[in-house]
């Protein structure tokens, strides 16, 4: 993945985290915030320090990018997202394979499409709703 398709900047995770909307599974959490531009997706990724030394949270989350970078035609352009790694996914990854972290990361990506297409829904609906009758009062 290029760097200029990473969020780098705090302000650009605080964004992320302040006005996006955010799923969540047993090893990861996505956050997500739509920009004001049409273009490629940025990623932005946090693995905290439980997760264990320098090396293997640098080792998690180049693993994290290769994932996502495989997935890239699948996530909805115009958006910054944040991917969380969960302490528990650094052990776990040393027992499984990049095709266990697709998987993870297919799950979590797939909860943040049924979140979209629910508020889509939702919003389909009251701009198609008819207005409401006045009263007199």
């Amino acid at each position: 993945m290029q760097r200029r398709y990473r969020l780098s900047r705090s302000r650009d995770f605080d964004a992320v985290y302040r006005h996006g909307r955010s799923v969540s599974t047993r090893f990861l959490v996505l956050y997500w915030f739509p920009r004001d531009d049409d273009g490629e997706p940025r990623l932005g990724i946090a693995v905290p320090k439980g997760t264990g030394s320098a090396a293997a949270r640098n080792r998690v989350k180049r693993r994290l990018r290769e994932a996502w970078r495989a997935r890239l035609e699948q996530v909805p352009p115009g958006r910054d997202y944040v991917l969380i790694a969960r302490p528990t996914l650094g052990d776990a990854l040393s027992s499984h394979d990049a095709a266990w972290l697709g998987e993870r990361v297919d799950e979590v990506l797939g909860k943040a499409a049924v979140a979209v297409g629910s508020t889509e829904a939702t919003n389909e609906r009251e701009a198609t709703a008819l207005p409401a009758p006045e009263r007199d009062s």
